[in-house]
């Protein structure tokens, strides 16, 4: 009679590896976002983006060896529809220079690092295991803000070094409100649709922990775009829910801010300033909207194709009133105080149209549009069993937020990476899920990897199968 072997402890811990690892470069560019930015430091590639040209080269090498057609034509014109725009706006571009360094960013975040997050991501497992690399990075990014905001060693606001931008410096001061909002969404997105109680327990523990960081960053448009976003995913995850985790949320917002009194007359100076408008706005929403004045300038004197890429810091002073200031004060958080020029309009939609036209916009909110539609197709379909709900929500929930956070902010920085790691994950779930209108029809079989369907996506306990 034979022998059993013995079986080695890390046996498991290798056996999910070697699963994950399609994935693990998308994981891996998540987990660098996490490193501090060197000081007085503007722009250029990171660790980050790196990793994401990596993660597409991977992507590829993987699709060549396995000789499969790598999208559904519904999935490439979605994701292909942008190029149209950019690349007539790289071409009208004032030097060659600015041009191809347009056309490289755009393409990155728009367009090469979602397909590559897409195509990697090869089932439900994959896409949690990615929701929770986003819950992480914001858990860390958080507890690095509160403890800037506690010792005072964060970035300047109102002349007191207390501003949270966790890792990513006074250059970039949404990049943690960034980071703490996608975290918040796929908490929220956890915690309401999860089958498996372990992670409906730890995604209720990270909603209030992520709500304090969130506040102390100071910014307005992401605390805007996440009560949007949030708010839409308890309506869709049902309206008992809805009411049960609104109150939660409510009580734990009472208790941070009231009851600790947490930050209580600068946020409330915040909130207030969000409806003050016309009546008394502060220098930052005059510039803001001054910026917004500029862009539609630019457009109406380039309405088809804009003024090209790169070219808005060029022609803003041309295009501004005498209301603009000469920039934002930045400091703190390990930075000299200096100047910060404006150099975007902080809107995304405004960029775009400036500097692209209405072909540039028309395209690219096209595809984003095509990409909802497809998103609430396949929420709507899950919604009839259980199973899926919760990567259902992520992907509704971070494509909401994103387009309302569009409204008050543009890609640069550090974080922008990781909106094209968001935009992969919608696209997947819109398009590649079993779920989804397309994938059931145009992908089965070419563009969703085997293990979707066949007994690795299946195996495991009776909860766990349930769950995928």
């Amino acid at each position: 009679m034979s022998q059993a072997l013995p079986v080695s402890p890390l046996a498991p811990l290798t056996a999910a590896l070697r699963r994950a690892l399609p994935v693990l470069p998308v994981v891996a560019v998540i987990a660098l976002l996490g490193l501090p930015v060197a000081p007085d430091t503007e722009g250029g590639a990171n660790l980050a983006d790196a990793m994401s040209g990596l993660a597409v080269v991977c992507c590829a090498v993987r699709l060549v060896r396995a000789r499969r057609r790598p999208l559904s034509r519904t999935a490439a014109v979605v994701l292909g529809l942008p190029v149209v725009g950019i690349a007539i706006a790289a071409a009208g571009a004032a030097s060659p220079g600015a041009g191809i360094t347009g056309l490289a960013r755009y393409l990155q975040i728009f367009v090469l690092v979602p397909a590559a997050v897409l195509l990697s991501v090869r089932d439900r497992h994959d896409f949690r295991l990615l929701a929770w690399s986003f819950v992480g990075l914001a858990l860390w990014q958080g507890a690095v803000g509160v403890r800037q905001y506690v010792t005072g060693t964060g970035a300047t606001y109102m002349g007191e070094d207390i501003r949270a931008v966790g890792t990513f410096g006074p250059t970039d001061v949404m990049g943690m409100a960034t980071v703490v909002a996608f975290g918040l969404v796929c908490a929220v997105a956890l915690a309401l649709g999860s089958l498996t109680p372990r992670q409906r327990t730890a995604a209720l523990v990270c909603v209030p922990a992520l709500l304090l960081p969130l506040a102390l960053s100071f910014s307005r448009g992401a605390w805007i775009a996440t009560v949007v976003a949030c708010g839409a995913q308890l309506v869709l995850a049902g309206l008992r829910r809805a009411v049960k985790v609104g109150a939660a949320v409510a009580a734990a917002g009472v208790i941070l801010v009231g009851g600790f009194g947490i930050g209580t007359v600068m946020l409330q100076e915040r909130i207030d300033s969000i409806t003050q408008v016309t009546d008394a706005p502060d220098q930052s929403v005059v510039d803001r909207y001054t910026m917004w004045a500029a862009a539609v300038d630019m457009w109406r004197d380039h309405p088809l194709t804009g003024v090209g890429l790169k070219a808005f810091p060029d022609q803003r002073d041309g295009h501004a009133s005498l209301a603009l200031s000469s920039g934002s004060d930045i400091g703190g958080a390990g930075s000299a105080y200096r100047k910060q020029p404006l150099l975007s309009p902080h809107n995304m939609y405004l960029l775009v149209l400036s500097e692209q036209g209405l072909i540039g916009l028309l395209a690219l909110v096209g595809g984003w549009g095509a990409l909802l539609v497809c998103a609430l197709s396949g929420l709507a379909r899950v919604r009839r069993t259980p199973s899926g709900l919760d990567c259902a929500l992520v992907g509704c929930g971070l494509l909401v937020w994103q387009l309302f956070d569009f409204v008050y902010a543009d890609i640069g920085g550090p974080s922008t990476v990781l909106t094209a790691v968001v935009f992969g994950l919608v696209a997947w779930w819109a398009l590649m899920d079993p779920a989804s209108p397309v994938s059931s029809s145009s992908v089965s079989g070419s563009s969703v990897s085997g293990s979707s369907v066949s007994g690795s996506s299946v195996s495991g306990s009776p909860e766990e199968a349930a769950a995928r």
